[in-house]
């Protein structure tokens, strides 16, 4: 076996618990064409199906094709039309969110969605209006914390820079995060949360929270939003 794999290894069997505690799930990009997805419309039909294109702009989701799994025929539908997804994974990518999901169950908080789906390494999509520069949209968005989203929700940015990292034997284990999500507070509209932003977001993304405040409010820290929302969700009901 190459030895940076054994390094990474045994680097990774040392890091404590406690490191994965409070992370989000890690997005997705390609997804299994093999196994079925599930869809959920607008009008509540569920659809059942394989899938055959997605087609992204800007990053974005702005249609989806599968394959009936009943009917046999080739249904394509926007992000309006769709209320949300459940989409495979392809690769290792599947095995990573699994792990990642196992890691987080005990805090799960929300009901809503399907936790055997998301064991399974399932990529959860959520349509939501979101606040931008030019207005309004409805955007398709993959929901990053799914077991403690309860009162705030996490989505990807496609688009997001990163921090710097720090890695071993080609494994990072430090920084690399995103430098910006699309947040959901409630029924509130979503908005892109910015790293050099967030002092400002605070108070009233996760201020309410008590616990929160007196832990992260004084110096927030980037590096701490993941676990600040955790806390959010499950510290402060």
């Amino acid at each position: 076996m190459n030895f940076k794999y054994v390094l990474a290894i045994a680097l990774l069997c040392f890091i404590t618990p406690s490191l994965f505690s409070q992370v989000f799930m890690p997005p997705s990009e390609g997804y299994s064409r093999q196994k079925n997805s599930y869809l959920t419309l607008e009008d509540g039909k569920e659809i059942t199906g394989t899938l055959e294109k997605m087609t992204r702009k800007k990053g974005l989701i702005s249609s989806i094709e599968v394959t009936d799994s009943i009917s046999g025929k080739k249904l394509k539908f926007t992000p309006n039309q769709v209320k949300f997804m459940y989409l495979p994974p392809s690769g290792l990518d599947k095995l990573a969110r699994g792990m990642d999901f196992l890691n987080d169950a005990t805090k799960w908080n929300n009901q809503d969605l399907d936790a055997y789906r998301l064991r399974k390494g399932y990529v959860y999509f959520e349509k939501s209006e979101v606040e931008l520069k030019k207005g309004t949209q409805v955007l398709m968005l993959q929901l990053l914390n799914p077991s403690f989203s309860g009162k705030v929700k996490v989505f990807h940015d496609p688009y997001a820079n990163e921090t710097a990292s720090v890695g071993v034997a080609g494994v990072t284990v430090a920084g690399g995060e995103d430098k910006s999500y699309y947040v959901k507070k409630g029924k509130e509209v979503a908005f892109k949360l910015y790293k050099k932003n967030y002092d400002k977001e605070f108070k009233d993304l996760l201020g309410d929270c008590p616990t929160v405040t007196k832990k992260y409010g004084d110096k927030t820290r980037w590096s701490d939003f993941e676990a600040a929302v955790a806390a959010h969700a499950t510290e402060c009901k």
